[in-house]
């Protein structure tokens, strides 16, 4: 008996992921003619690498470079390397970066890896790892978080991140359905999808602009396991969908995004917080999170999972217990609505308002361009090697904007804006 033939059917539908790369080259990032391009990818994703290294030299892209990480090499370093190998990260290729950067390159990374893929490993080293790589990285990063260059991000459906998502599938069916989830998240699921994100954005700019009217001097959040106060910074500006960056080129840094972010005063957070979605960071799954703040700063925090991880975390620095970013996110947005948990930050940071450890944006201030780090600091940004969003929003939440004054202004009222 002959055996029976496996389907051939590409589980990624072709032309939405070419819609994909083209969303990526002309609404995340934008791309100038003659503009160079630094882009790092993981070996899966190397389909969607290719149409957007393609869509960038139709743009008029001078060069496209990118680097790749593999899976298996990364779990190899884990069970080969010496002990000292955890406490080095590659600053060369980091200060190349920030290199490229400086000389007017673009940034784009693609994201898929599979989000458990450290979490059989020994944390200690993972965070010796994450530590090292967060000192090299900096030069790099701070282009990114200062906004001195546009950059994106944007999703391919890995296999091993689709089995994570849903297990009990097999891996075509898995593939499909988070490559389905990524193209509806992303709004390339339409007729005109560039049309579709200058609509989105507008609506972001309009909510962006009505909390830049109210001036609030801090947000108070209310809900199960949650009673906190985050002041925000002096001179703060808030954000959502795309934004001009210093290099004059308006992008749209994350696809997808749904937030309305700006910057906390990382002296005055007070009060505790619990978390409402897992929180999946460099391979371990950090669940049920709850902290104290006091003076801006955590002093006590608890985890029913990865509890370990959390707290090397937040020893990285003195930056790291203090926060960077609060964001508000409707419940129901598209990628709340969808009821799929992504364990992947950037989809899941816009299924729920956030707040974030660790670095702030100091496009987040009022003429935050001309603005030095000494000056962002006098008004309240927080400096960090990290950058961690989690997610303390769901159709539970309240959230008042609190004025100088004392008096209250209902923002959202369980998970909607009010």
């Amino acid at each position: 008996m002959n055996a029976p033939l496996q389907s051939t059917r590409n589980p990624i539908d072709p032309v939405k992921l070419e819609k994909l790369a083209e969303v990526a080259i002309k609404v995340g990032l934008q791309l100038q003619k003659g503009q160079d391009l630094v882009m790092t990818a993981p070996i899966a994703a190397l389909p969607l690498m290719r149409l957007i290294t393609k869509h960038a030299y139709m743009a008029g892209a001078g060069l496209v470079t990118t680097f790749y990480a593999d899976e298996e090499a990364t779990l190899a370093r884990y069970a080969h390397a010496p002990d000292e190998s955890f406490d080095r990260a590659s600053d060369w290729l980091y200060e190349g970066m920030a290199k490229a950067y400086a000389g007017g390159a673009a940034r784009l990374a693609i994201a898929g890896d599979n989000p458990m893929l450290l979490s059989a490993q020994d944390p200690a080293k993972v965070a010796r790892a994450n530590k090292a790589n967060s000192i090299a990285y900096k030069p790099a990063l701070e282009k990114i978080s200062n906004f001195d260059i546009n950059w994106n991000i944007v999703s391919y459906p890995n296999p091993s991140w689709a089995k994570q998502m849903f297990p009990d599938d097999p891996e075509a069916v898995a593939v499909e359905k988070l490559a389905n989830a990524i193209f509806a998240a992303s709004r390339v699921d339409v007729g005109d999808p560039i049309a579709a994100w200058k609509e989105h954005n507008a609506n972001l700019h309009r909510r962006s602009a009505w909390l830049d009217e109210e001036r609030f001097a801090a947000l108070h959040f209310t809900g199960p396991g949650t009673d906190l106060t985050v002041g925000l910074a002096d001179g703060h500006e808030w954000h959502g969908g795309a934004s001009v960056a210093k290099n004059g080129i308006t992008c749209n840094p994350n696809i997808p995004t749904e937030e309305v972010f700006t910057t906390p005063h990382a002296l005055r957070v007070e009060g505790h917080v619990s978390s409402t979605k897992p929180l999946s960071h460099q391979g371990t799954l950090i669940d049920n999170i709850q902290v104290r703040f006091e003076a801006g700063r955590i002093v006590e925090a608890r985890a029913s999972r990865g509890e370990e991880v959390l707290n090397k975390v937040l020893d990285t620095d003195e930056g790291a217990r203090r926060l960077g970013e609060v964001a508000l996110v409707p419940h129901s947005s598209p990628i709340s609505a969808s009821g799929v948990l992504f364990y992947n930050t950037l989809f899941d940071e816009n299924a729920s308002c956030h707040i974030a450890l660790g670095q702030c944006y100091s496009k987040c201030f009022l003429d935050g361009a001309s603005l030095s780090q000494e000056q962002i600091r006098a008004q309240g940004g927080n400096s960090s090697l990290i950058h961690i969003d989690w997610m303390i929003g769901s159709g539970e939440v309240d959230i008042d904007g609190v004025r100088a004054d004392g008096a209250r202004v209902p923002v959202m009222r369980k998970g909607e804006w009010a």
